[in-house]
């Protein structure tokens, strides 16, 4: 196997390269908090709960209605 030479990154590419990964880490941060934030306003999501007409979740029984 030949092992290709690694190229030497200037000292301002990994800079470069370490500020970019700190922003993506700081904006991931925000996010996660931002979605947090509203997620806990929303409140707990569940299924729909039928209503008393019956009404709410579809059963699956009309996926082979033959019309009749």
């Amino acid at each position: 196997m030949t092992e290709k030479p690694k190229r030497a990154i200037s000292p301002l590419a990994e800079v470069e390269m370490e500020t970019l990964e700190e922003g993506r880490e700081w904006m991931r941060k925000r996010l996660e908090k931002k979605l947090q934030r509203l997620a806990d306003a929303q409140g707990a999501i569940s299924p729909p709960q039928r209503s008393a007409t019956g009404e709410g979740l579809p059963t699956g029984d009309h996926d082979h209605d033959d019309g009749g």
